[in-house]
């Protein structure tokens, strides 16, 4: 028995990884890893593998029977997220029934699909149809990484990692809000590949008119999968001559604006190839965050990486809506009064277990990094 889930767990382990691959690519579906393995005369062998293509389909399941073929029969699929069910208006065959039509006696699903309209039907169709089902494999994995596709369908929102980089005295930004070339290039690299594994980057205005950045991957052979990049911009003040606007017409740009912006501003804009889309303002006067969020669900995005800045940052975390915190730090101090990376309000929360706990840390080139997640 001990070695049978030893077993489930190093397949499951792969398949989570294989899923890993796809993310950023396969909005508005998750990016499900698969593996298809049968015995060997040496012990389990795989025959199958794979991951949800970009634009969501094919899905990971469907990738790893084609690879089989008839070696599936009588093995086992490790999946991690519960097979899809029910049939959409892009039509396809539900992956359950590929799974019955692929002859596998054993299904190990790491989490149920957290739709609450299907969850667990899957699963029922599965053991209904006489094939032994699993789950619950590295189900604390299968949960972060499909974190986006879980709030998406049970809050109505993406799932959010802010991100910020400050001194080693605490600065983001120097006197006045100038610009500061804080992280080395090893992080700076670490950095696009996190973007490039996010459907959208989102920061705000001010961020926009201080940095003027492109906010793509520029790592070789990433450049095709740079997300979509997001501006909050309350007032339409987003310039034709930026690199973002630019650059539209190859990267997609959305502006979010305010219901009160100049609409003069929004026809230019859009002309220019952006998109611009209005939601309200909260309580504070600035735009309401989580519609804005919800906003960018309801066009199948499942993941963002927010580069804002410190107020940004202060701002989801006081909401509820930094689901992943991200702060690297130099070894090279500012040596004077600058911009707070990290607000007392989003330090507060940082500090407090019940709300956020350490995930990673470590070493990225001469900068030092710590991730959180919130657990509420």
């Amino acid at each position: 028995m001990a070695e049978a889930e030893s077993d489930d767990v190093a397949f499951m382990r792969r398949a989570l990884a294989l899923g890993a691959r796809g993310l950023g690519q396969t909005w508005p579906n998750p990016s499900v890893g698969a593996v298809v393995v049968r015995p060997g005369p040496d012990g389990p062998v795989v025959v199958g593998e794979g991951h949800t293509q970009p634009g969501g389909r094919p899905h990971g399941e469907a990738m790893a029977f084609e690879q089989a073929g008839a070696l599936a029969a009588g093995g086992t699929l490790y999946v991690t997220l519960e097979p899809c069910s029910h049939r959409t208006v892009r039509g396809g065959t539900p992956c359950v029934e590929r799974t019955m039509r692929a002859g596998v006696a054993r299904v190990v699903s790491a989490i149920a699909d957290p739709n609450p309209m299907i969850a667990g039907l899957g699963h029922a169709i599965l053991r209904t149809a006489g094939i032994e089902v699993v789950t619950g494999v590295l189900a604390a994995e299968a949960l972060r990484s499909h974190r986006g596709h879980i709030l998406r369908v049970t809050q109505g929102r993406p799932m959010v990692t802010f991100k910020v980089a400050r001194t080693a005295d605490g600065y983001a930004g120097g006197p006045g809000g100038t610009r500061l070339a804080i992280s080395s290039p090893e992080a700076g690299d670490w950095v696009h590949r996190l973007r490039a594994s996010h459907d959208a980057i989102m920061l705000g205005i001010g961020t926009v008119l201080a940095d003027d950045p492109l906010l793509t991957v520029r790592l070789p052979g990433l450049e095709i999968r740079s997300p979509v990049r997001v501006v909050l911009d309350s007032r339409l003040r987003l310039p034709l001559a930026s690199k973002l606007v630019r650059g539209a017409q190859d990267v997609p740009v959305w502006v979010i604006a305010a219901e009160d912006a100049p609409v003069a501003a929004e026809i230019a804009l859009v002309a220019a190839g952006c998109e611009v889309m209005r939601v309200g303002r909260g309580p504070d006067g600035q735009l309401d965050l989580r519609a804005a969020l919800e906003l960018l669900a309801l066009r199948g995005i499942t993941r963002v990486f927010s580069e804002g800045g410190p107020t940004i940052g202060e701002q989801l975390a006081l909401a509820g809506l930094a689901d992943e915190v991200i702060v690297t730090t130099s070894p090279q101090a500012l040596g004077a009064q600058g911009v707070v990376a990290v607000r007392p309000g989003l330090a507060a929360l940082l500090a407090d277990p019940d709300i956020y706990a350490p995930a990673e840390s470590g070493l990225v080139g001469r900068d030092s990094f710590q991730q959180f997640t919130r657990i509420v």
